[in-house]
């Protein structure tokens, strides 16, 4: 990709889509066969190519020859490069650095290879956001962004790689520090304040330095979701130690980091005290944080963060703090592996967001699950190789079909060949001749006891409704959950732990154990015909059980993943599926009261 292409900026980007979305078959082709010319004497490809690599037949040979991986098949090349072997093991070009996933969604970090390059790609997908958005909504040039992002403390493979997060990698390079000054992309945050290793004194500079414009903020947003909700948590905490800070003209002493408290100083700049007291009485004078967002940042126009997937389950505590006002958008799809494509329809409602697959992030295949909107029950395990089809049966980006799901697979110059990502999508349309797919859910995220197979959307789906028909009548939000297939004893049995907020209504009254009861019936007969079978007539898995936790136990379990597995604020998701003992033994130690079925679902022979 030539650094042309870096510069790419309204209307100009926008032809750009348009002309690579239309011929998005003649594109990936020639992105497959610039792969393979540039990779063809890597070890990897030529274990399978042999010297057809370099053949004009080479793109023929990939596809009948080279198999659909996971991790663990490319894992023992990426050891050895980290080791310090040559990167031709599995890429022509330089490895740069080790991307970390987030280690919350297959158990634990994987390290995925970078070249200078991908860089470039992630650049002209970020180049292309604000000229879709500004179709939709005006005069986003004439405030900024509150856009919480945080890096992590990178660390470095034994041959001195770093191995960092993508978001990190792309905050600490170049494109990022040295780009161009633009109206549309005018942060509140200070790069300084963005960059400090310390997600606390991170959180706490990004929340003042967005108080203190709070009347220029024209989008709010964080990377995920739960990134945002945590930061909202995070002020209703500290906001008199803010409101202090900005009487003061002074920064509390717990931010220690010099260059950020410094950034964060030069903002602050003089005493304010009617902004402090504006902000108090905001903050401290009503009954409850019912619409708190637009109270604060009352010029904000919509709220940016990926609402899709498991991170959907926020939609409602968003919907509450901005009281409904404010448009929830989810701009990109992206991974560690690759980045992915674009919602052409921004302002479209969480459950309707479809992603345009850009045709030249890299070459996509696609390995089919169902058709005409039924979702196959068999993809319960990523790493099982017998779920894999054979090479020549992938389908191509541009062969999808409408209403069929498919798992994604990529092949990237940097070195995955035929990689399966693991995500589940459905066809929801086409821009062009570039399919739009919608997320579903991870494909190894799934629940089982005995023949019963819960994956992460219907798991998703049950509890939400649950929560909206039982909790939020109430005057109770569901803040988190995650669950766990506690076979223990016989028979065993599903576990999902609940985080619930009481507190949305002064009046409202404690929660009866019977509607919490009712929550687990009301889970269980929102699964599948197979699970109902399992527990009303095999009875070979026992009464759902709902462990209500103390309130921050989620916030106990996002740092404890983030210590363990690398991973930054940005990139962190919720696990929906817990194995691991630390993070039981967590959630166990919170535990507040424990509920059950009263009674078996519904099934019908």
């Amino acid at each position: 990709m030539d650094g042309k292409k870096l510069e790419y900026k309204g209307d100009e980007a926008l032809n750009e889509l348009e002309r690579l979305t239309s011929k998005a078959g003649e594109v990936q082709h020639e992105i497959l066969r610039k792969i393979l010319e540039q990779n063809c004497d890597t070890e990897y490809l030529k274990k399978y190519l042999g010297n057809s690599s370099k053949s004009a037949k080479s793109v023929l040979h990939f596809k009948n020859r080279v198999p659909a991986i996971s991790y663990k098949d490319i894992r023992p090349y990426i050891v050895r490069i980290a080791n310090g072997e040559e990167s031709t093991l599995i890429t022509g070009h330089p490895i740069i650095e080790m991307l970390c996933s987030s280690g919350t969604s297959a158990g634990e970090p994987k390290l995925m290879p970078t070249i200078a390059e991908d860089l470039d790609r992630r650049t002209f997908l970020y180049n292309l956001i604000m000229p879709i958005i500004n179709q939709h909504v005006s005069g986003l040039d004439e405030g900024k962004a509150m856009y919480l992002y945080f890096v992590k403390a990178e660390m470095s493979t034994p041959c001195g790689l770093p191995a960092r997060t993508v978001l990190t990698s792309y905050y600490k390079s170049p494109h990022f520090s040295r780009r161009p000054c633009d109206p549309f992309n005018d942060f509140t945050s200070p790069d300084a304040a963005i960059l400090c290793p310390d997600s606390n004194q991170s959180m706490y500079c990004q929340l003042l330095a967005g108080l203190l414009q709070r009347r220029s903020v024209l989008r709010l947003g964080a990377v995920f979701a739960s990134a945002l909700l945590r930061a909202i948590s995070f002020l209703e905490r500290h906001w008199r130690d803010l409101c202090h800070d900005i009487r003061a003209g002074d920064l509390d002493s717990a931010v220690s980091d010099p260059a950020c408290r410094a950034a964060t100083l030069q903002l602050l700049g003089h005493p304010d005290p009617r902004a402090a007291d504006e902000i108090e009485d905001i903050c401290g004078g009503a009954a409850s944080w019912r619409g708190i967002l637009c109270k604060l940042w009352p010029n904000a126009k919509f709220i940016e963060a990926v609402v899709t997937g498991s991170m959907s389950q926020y939609v409602p505590a968003l919907r509450y703090y901005s009281d409904g006002r404010l448009p929830l958008v989810c701009t990109m799809y992206a991974s560690s592996e690759c980045y992915f494509g674009v919602n052409m329809k921004p302002l479209c409602d969480p459950t309707e967001v479809s992603f345009t697959l850009l045709p030249n992030m890299g070459y996509f295949e696609f390995i089919p699950l169902g058709e005409d909107g039924e979702l196959s029950m068999d993809f319960d395990d990523e790493d099982d190789d017998e779920t894999a089809p054979p090479p020549s049966e992938l389908v191509e980006l541009v062969d999808v079909k409408l209403g069929s799901y498919y798992e994604l697979v990529v092949t990237t110059f940097s070195g995955l060949y035929r990689y399966r990502i693991g995500d589940v999508l459905q066809v929801t349309g086409f821009h062009n001749e570039a399919p739009q797919f919608r997320f579903i859910c991870r494909r190894n995220v799934v629940l089982s006891i005995d023949n019963d197979k819960t994956n992460e959307e219907d798991l998703h789906r049950s509890i939400t409704a649950a929560a909206r028909r039982l909790l939020e009548p109430r005057h109770a939000l569901l803040v988190e959950y995650t669950s766990y297939a506690d076979t223990s004893s016989i028979p065993g049995h599903y576990v999902i732990y609940w985080e619930i907020n009481e507190d949305i209504h002064p009046h409202a009254p404690p929660l009866p154990a019977d509607v919490l009861s009712e929550c687990c019936i009301s889970v269980e007969e929102g699964l599948d015909y197979i699970y109902r079978r399992c527990r009303t007539n095999d009875k070979s898995v026992g009464p759902l059980e709902i462990r209500v936790v103390k309130p921050g136990t989620f916030e106990k379990l996002m740092d404890l993943f983030i210590a363990q597995g690398g991973a930054s604020i940005n990139q962190y998701k919720t696990p929906r599926c817990v194995k691991s003992k630390p993070a039981l033994k967590l959630l166990n130690a919170n535990v507040r009261d424990c509920h059950f079925s009263p009674r078996d679902p519904i099934w019908n022979a």
